[in-house]
């Protein structure tokens, strides 16, 4: 655990060498990315955690809205904290959009940047108009059966089978972060947000890192949409799609090898 302020963050270390911080999607932890973190750990330094209000890191106290912001500045301090500038960023879904808006915050923390599904909803209106039912559906179900904000978006993203076919601690996990998915869901920034990151092109296609863009072939189709909008966006950035849905691999033998390019 480490402190950064008021904010607590959990965090895991694998592996020695380039830094290669992965960010969990909403709802989600590190305990998630066990098996790809042994993986990445053996590909450079890999440093998971629980973003804030999520697992292992509580939720602040008196916080009712959580913002993007909020998650670049732990994230940035964390890398800080760890001495671990500059780093390969592999974000998956929601920690996809937080590593997008690293990197174009301070360009210069990241090595080279893995987007799997980011939910940068904005870049598409099929996307945007998804999201917005989903917020609504989360609130729905949070007031018909507290706790089951994270249950709700899980269900939308991968069907109610996924949800069931989890053991009952993973279930527990998420459910205990359903407090800071409504959070977000207040908050400025993020997907389920009532105002979602606005990214300006120019700047997708100024990022100086490589950049990495990957997305499930049995993914939701606006999900998949952002990931083709991102590839118009950023020429330059490679991509490619995997089989299975959203909750994709961060150590899918295409991210490993992306990420062995990056490190020493």
């Amino acid at each position: 655990m480490v402190a950064l302020g008021r904010v607590r963050l959990h965090y895991e270390e694998r592996g020695a060498g380039t830094p290669v911080l992965g960010v969990h999607g909403s709802p989600g932890s590190a305990a998630l990315w066990q098996d790809a973190a042994r993986d990445l750990g053996r590909h450079g330094r890999c440093i998971t955690y629980d973003r804030r209000g999520f697992g292992r890191s509580p939720l602040p106290d008196g916080t009712s809205a959580l913002d993007l912001d909020d998650h670049v500045d732990d994230a940035l301090a964390l890398l800080d904290a760890l001495a671990a500038r500059p780093a390969v960023v592999v974000g998956r879904s929601t920690g996809g959009l937080v590593a997008l808006a690293l990197a174009l915050r301070e360009p210069e923390a990241v090595l080279g940047l893995a987007l799997l599904e980011p939910t940068v909803v904005t870049l598409d209106r099929v996307a945007s108009a998804w999201t917005t039912r989903q917020r609504e559906r989360v609130f729905a179900a949070e007031a018909a059966e507290p706790g089951s904000a994270a249950r709700a978006v899980v269900v939308d993203a991968l069907g109610e089978g996924v949800w069931e076919a989890w053991p009952s601690q993973v279930r527990d996990v998420l459910t205990r972060s359903s407090a800071a998915v409504l959070a977000e869901a207040r908050g400025e920034g993020l997907d389920l947000s009532p105002k979602p990151l606005v990214v300006d092109p120019d700047a997708l296609a100024a990022l100086p890192m490589p950049v990495l863009l990957v997305s499930g072939e049995d993914s939701p189709t606006p999900l998949r949409a952002v990931v083709a909008r991102l590839a118009t966006a950023m020429p330059d950035a490679m991509s490619f799609v995997v089989p299975g849905g959203h909750l994709i691999d961060p150590a899918h033998p295409e991210i490993l090898a992306f990420v062995d390019r990056l490190t020493v």
